[in-house]
């Protein structure tokens, strides 16, 4: 059975780029979100096996809806992604329970993640 998967990006173009490669790949996307309010309220409502999050969101941002999601479910995977590579974020992404970190757009990594933390 394939694995479920809840994309959370306030950018239509990546949710659509990130649902293709993912189906492709034979993921199932159950769900996406435009922002982090979006995205936790989703993630309560589908419980997906993995959540692929942009780190800069309206409402909430990606580290604000990762801190609810995992408060809501400690195991949840969260991958964690964003175009910009700050160190400072990357390790507050980690110490909150990401799973993976994904540098956008250099996706040629994710599927292999998605292989070991799903």
């Amino acid at each position: 059975m394939p694995k479920t998967v809840l994309i959370a990006d306030d950018s239509a173009f990546m949710r659509r780029w990130l649902k293709d490669m993912l189906q492709e790949s034979r993921y199932n996307v159950i769900s996406e979100a435009k922002d982090g309010y979006e995205a936790v309220q989703k993630y309560k409502q589908h419980l997906p096996d993995i959540v692929i999050m942009d780190l800069v969101m309206p409402k909430l941002d990606g580290i604000g809806a990762l801190k609810e999601i995992k408060a809501f479910h400690p195991s949840a995977v969260v991958i964690m992604c964003t175009a910009t590579g700050q160190k400072a974020t990357i390790v507050e992404a980690i110490q909150n329970g990401a799973s993976e970190f994904i540098i956008k757009p250099n996706f040629q990594h994710l599927i292999p993640i998605l292989q070991k933390v799903g």
